[in-house]
């Protein structure tokens, strides 16, 4: 048996160990690539920058799947280098254009009602029920409280 020739893995083959549904659009890549920033000038050498699809895709996966930076597959990239992308973009606008763009290419083909709007939201209680030292509530407890 001949050992198999071990190469690089092509950037168009998207080999990202995760399900293809997770993997960015070839057409919406074309729009994201032209929103970001040219890479920083390396000062010293050392390990090659990141592919900006690859760390993209890593943010998507982070953002649609909820899994924390640490659970990050790491087919994708080091959760800290995805994490430290993310920050950069965030820092340069990106995110925020590509929403401005995609709301704008929504009310293109399909149109917005600019006048209604709609907001949601939630309130929780704090963990650990806030402060130790708060001052004391006045209101009569009923019967079956606990404090």
């Amino acid at each position: 048996m001949l050992p198999q020739k071990r190469g690089k893995v092509k950037m168009d083959e998207k080999k990202l160990g995760i399900n293809k549904e997770y993997e960015i659009p070839e057409e919406l890549w074309k729009k994201i690539k032209v929103l970001l920033p040219p890479p920083k000038v390396k000062k010293v050498s050392g390990r090659p920058r990141m592919d900006d699809y690859k760390a993209m895709t890593a943010i998507f996966y982070i953002l649609r799947t909820g899994c924390q930076w640490k659970a990050l597959p790491r087919s994708l990239g080091a959760a800290s280098t995805v994490h430290d992308r993310f920050q950069e973009w965030v820092k340069a606008g990106v995110f925020e254009d590509l929403w401005q763009d995609g709301v704008l290419e929504y009310e293109e083909r399909k149109g917005l009602d600019w006048l209604w709007q709609a907001m949601d939201g939630a309130m929780t209680k704090a963990p650990l029920g806030g402060e130790k030292n708060r001052a004391k509530s006045n209101r009569q407890r009923e019967k079956g409280d606990k404090a």
